[in-house]
């Protein structure tokens, strides 16, 4: 079988793609019933998230096919938890909708001019992103697990914008399409021809 034949990074990529239309279908046909179930999937999907980088790179198997998978499938898993959350609690969406239009516009700002310049997605796994994950993760567990936005939901928001504008600095520096780029500053010391050292845990 293929799945058999595919490396430990590809397996958990794909179960975090699996769980893409799953966490909505449990919301949807459970409905906060499945609320338990849908946070042990999400935190799940996040140690995948983090296991398959430091894998791929710990086995010299990290590749552009490889990190651009697995950072287009991050993106559907947080959109599917929104989703999730939309079904579960449509009334928190809709009181946080300005401010939840404003990362989802950020997030297309990016794709449109990285694609505008190298044609290509953008694929930086920055440090700041990270660390966006790690408080969506907290939001989304006090949205769909307490039923409340409050602080973690805007550290959330915040955290969100302030990535995006990391990101999209990036690649208006890089002089040529990269993958795994820490930050501005790192895409700049690219852009310099600087070499700098990398975390083989955190970003290639």
């Amino acid at each position: 079988m293929k799945i058999l034949k595919m490396n430990t990074p590809q397996k958990l990529i794909l179960f975090r793609f699996l769980l893409v239309p799953i966490l909505p279908s449990l919301a949807y046909f459970i409905g906060e019933k499945s609320t338990p179930i849908i946070l042990i999937l999400m935190y799940l999907g996040l140690i995948s998230d983090v296991l398959d980088g430091i894998i791929a790179r710990n086995q010299g198997i990290s590749s552009e096919k490889l990190r651009r998978l697995d950072s287009q499938t991050d993106m559907l898993f947080w959109l599917s938890l929104g989703i999730s959350t939309w079904i579960l609690h449509p009334d928190l969406i809709n009181q946080n909708a300005i401010a939840i239009w404003s990362i989802l516009i950020m997030e297309i700002a990016c794709y449109a001019i990285s694609i505008r310049k190298f044609k290509k997605e953008t694929c930086t796994h920055a440090f700041l992103s990270k660390i966006w994950g790690l408080t969506l993760l907290i939001a989304f567990t006090s949205l769909i697990g307490f039923s409340h936005a409050g602080v973690a939901f805007y550290l959330a928001i915040i955290f969100g914008l302030i990535s995006h504008i990391d990101v999209i600095l990036i690649v208006l520096l890089l002089p040529k399409w990269t993958y795994d780029v820490p930050s501005s500053y790192h895409a700049y010391l690219i852009r310099k021809n600087v070499k700098f050292k990398r975390n083989k845990y955190l970003n290639g």
